[in-house]
Parts: structure tokens; C-alpha cells; sequence
């Protein structure tokens, strides 16, 4: 998956909007065959 992109302005919470992916994957995960990463809790960490 690509990074998510930032917002213009900075220093403001929330800029990074990785949130927005997050519940996209959880999406995907629910769906399709194919498992999106998440968050290293959710997932199990990769080594």
C-alpha cells in the first residue's frame, strides 16, 4: 500500500492521514482473500 499523503499546513494533529488507509485495509481485509497490513497489533509483527 502507498504512504499516505500529508496536508498542507503543518503542525495540526490528524495531518498524516494514515487514519483513512486504516479503515480502508480493514475493508479490504474483510472482503478479499488477499490481507492488507494493518497495524502491527491487528497483524502480527513481520520480521
Amino acid at each position: 500500500m502507498g504512504k499516505p499523503k500529508k496536508r498542507t499546513s503543518p503542525r495540526k494533529t490528524g495531518t498524516r492521514r494514515s487514519h483513512i488507509i486504516l479503515d480502508l485495509a480493514r475493508k479490504v481485509n474483510g472482503k478479499s482473500p488477499v490481507k492488507v497490513r494493518t497495524t502491527r497489533r491487528e497483524t502480527g509483527k513481520v520480521a
